[in-house]
């Protein structure tokens, strides 16, 4: 991992604000108890310039996850849906990650966040594949965590809350200490899960599977995406429990999520998985390149597009106008 450059503004409760402005109290609420919900998005470069990818359906989950929470969240859908456009633009980056994020804020301390007010913010960078380009294209070799997944019964994982990222953080830290770019978690059953911060996928005689919302994941918008595309590719796709003895004898596994992108996994605890071919995880990488950067007319609704912000017209411009009976316009892109 490489250091955040900064950029020039971050959006932080109805307002952009500078970079370096962008502060709280050390006191928040959501600092102490980890009472907050996030999202990851990303935004990519496009023939028609900078797109968001499934913006709505990120707010969608957004919403929710707060919802869970009994998190009010102080802004509509609609303002926070614009903060991310307005940031975009502002930041004038083309490829970069969002990051909103809703927390319980300076205010009182103590277990109960009904007391402490909520603040919102949008942040931005630029990130490249989470697992690496030569993870993308080689595949990453991943070991299956000590730590298991968080319980349903303890907190709930398909909110998109921060506290649950401590468990995330225990099984990436030991997976980096062994030696392994990635970790994989089972649920208290013993079954799989997901990463850290990923969904996994398995690959068997052509059938694609992802364990079902019922095994402790998050509901991964990527993994929606994904499944969209197995049905586009004529595949069979099931949504079931696999025990890590069916990952190691995948044809193919990958991870997929916002920040990873569709990713191989070339071996699990020292376990080559197929042949290191991926023959279907390339089709699959193939249709979400195109999908993100706006190559697939098939998928073009997934797309938030950021437009510049039209220029007025000058005086002499509107004069000019005038004198010719017809409003000069500028083209849309």
């Amino acid at each position: 991992m490489v250091g955040i450059r900064k950029l020039k503004k971050i959006w932080l409760d109805g307002r952009l604000v500078d970079w370096d402005s962008a502060q709280i109290h050390v006191l928040s609420h959501g600092l102490h108890y980890g009472y907050s919900v996030f999202e990851g998005i990303r935004c990519h470069d496009t023939p028609r310039g900078s797109a968001i990818f499934r913006l709505d359906e990120h707010l969608d989950r957004f919403y929710n996850s707060a919802k869970v929470y009994r998190m009010s969240v102080p802004f509509d859908r609609a303002t926070l849906r614009q903060a991310c456009i307005d940031l975009v633009r502002a930041n004038g980056v083309p490829e970069a990650y969002l990051r909103p994020i809703a927390f319980s804020g300076y205010g009182q301390m103590g277990l109960d966040p009904t007391q402490s007010p909520i603040q919102v913010a949008v942040a931005m960078w630029e990130w490249g594949a989470y697992l690496g380009a030569d993870g993308v294209d080689r595949g990453v070799r991943a070991t299956i965590s000590s730590w298991a997944r968080i319980d349903s019964r303890s907190l709930p994982p398909q909110a998109k809350c921060s506290a649950n990222y401590a468990n995330s953080g225990l099984a990436k830290m030991e997976a980096v200490s062994g030696g392994y770019d990635e970790a994989i978690l089972l649920n208290t059953q013993g079954m799989v899960a997901e990463g850290p911060g990923e969904n996994v996928f398995r690959v068997k005689k052509e059938v694609v599977s992802t364990p079902p919302a019922s095994s402790g994941i998050l509901r991964g918008i990527t993994r929606d995406t994904v499944i969209r595309f197995v049905a586009d590719e004529g595949l069979v796709f099931q949504r079931t429990d696999f025990t890590r003895e069916e990952l190691f004898s995948a044809d193919e596994l990958f991870f997929c999520g916002t920040a990873a992108g569709i990713t191989p996994i070339r071996e699990v605890d020292g376990r080559p998985i197929g042949t290191g071919a991926y023959p279907i995880t390339r089709r699959l990488q193939q249709r979400y390149e195109a999908a993100l950067h706006g190559r697939s007319e098939e998928y073009a609704s997934w797309l938030t597009y950021v437009e510049p912000v039209p220029l007025a017209p000058s005086i002499s411009g509107m004069r000019s106008a005038g004198r010719s009976g017809r409003a000069s316009r500028e083209p849309k892109g």
